[in-house]
């Protein structure tokens, strides 16, 4: 929502400003211009990028709209979760959570946890990792070795479709000036007209080149640079469940392993110990029951 606001404040000054410049808004009015400008911008972004991309590109601007789902409560659920979760591994060993790690959605921990379970990449990490912790033989280096593999080829995919938007960002100005070298064109064929018609015709054909570099810089520049911080706090958060897993997998103590997630944390969501203490033993105590 505060990108929505934000794209909304930069048309409001500049159009406000253009007003107190005494200008005519209808000028700015050029749906021929506007036409030329989405519609080449469109087709270069279908030409330049495979469906799976153009896919990624709309989920990743709903995400912009709905504003960062990684807060400081959704990092005590997950320190709660995973410490509910270590505990249960701690008390019955690997093979007590097999059935969970294999059908997570119907795991009697992870269910009660549902923003974890709608981030599908955030569950196979968690569940491939602890796969192979179950399957045993294999090395906490190696281990973090598969995380860390894991963490760069997801983070790679979702810096695919910020590439893709930023391609069109970049080549906003270049279609604005191809809107406006038409308008003049355009313009020269009615040379020898009222002079009021080719002054008409010429802010038509600026007013190509004001929308390219005000889209660039104004929307589609902001809203790639908004979706490649998203995918930071999305490697941030798996990060964290590394740190924690890793620790776990050492040899630490569930609530060890959790405080060492929570020191992973981002500085500006990161909760303190108290509040980490006090929603990870509360939150296991609240689910005594429901796991016996």
């Amino acid at each position: 929502m505060i990108a929505i606001l934000g794209i909304l404040l930069v048309f409001a000054a500049v159009i406000g400003g253009f007003l107190l410049e005494k200008g005519h808004i209808m000028v700015l009015m050029q749906p021929a211009e506007a036409l030329i400008i989405a519609g080449a911008a469109t087709g270069t972004l279908l030409t330049a990028n495979p469906a799976h991309i153009l896919k990624a590109v709309a989920k990743g601007l709903v995400g912009v709209v709905k504003g960062s789902p990684f807060s400081k409560e959704r990092y005590l659920s997950t320190l709660r979760m995973m410490y509910q979760f270590l505990n249960k591994v701690r008390k019955e060993g690997f093979l007590s959570v097999e059935m969970d790690v294999e059908k997570p959605a119907e795991s009697a921990i992870f269910k009660n946890f549902p923003e974890f379970l709608n981030d599908h990449h955030a569950v196979n990490f968690l569940c491939d990792t602890l796969r192979t912790a179950i399957t045993g033989g294999v090395e906490p280096f190696d281990m973090d070795q598969m995380m860390d593999l894991d963490m760069e080829v997801h983070h790679r995919a979702a810096m695919q479709p910020v590439t893709a938007l930023t391609t069109v960002a970049d080549a906003l100005p270049g279609l604005g000036i191809v809107a406006a070298v038409l308008g003049v064109v355009i313009t020269m064929g009615a040379l020898g007209g009222p002079p009021e018609e080719i002054g008409h015709k010429v802010a038509a054909a600026l007013v190509g080149t004001f929308l390219g570099i005000l889209l660039c810089y104004g929307v589609a520049g902001p809203l790639s640079s908004n979706m490649s911080k998203a995918a930071g706090e999305h490697n941030e958060y798996l990060h964290v469940l590394r740190v924690l897993l890793l620790a776990f997998l050492k040899g630490s103590a569930p609530m060890i392993a959790v405080e060492m997630g929570r020191r992973a944390i981002p500085a500006h969501v990161r909760p303190s110990f108290d509040e980490m203490e006090r929603i990870c033993k509360g939150g296991a105590a609240s689910t005594e029951p429901a796991a016996a």
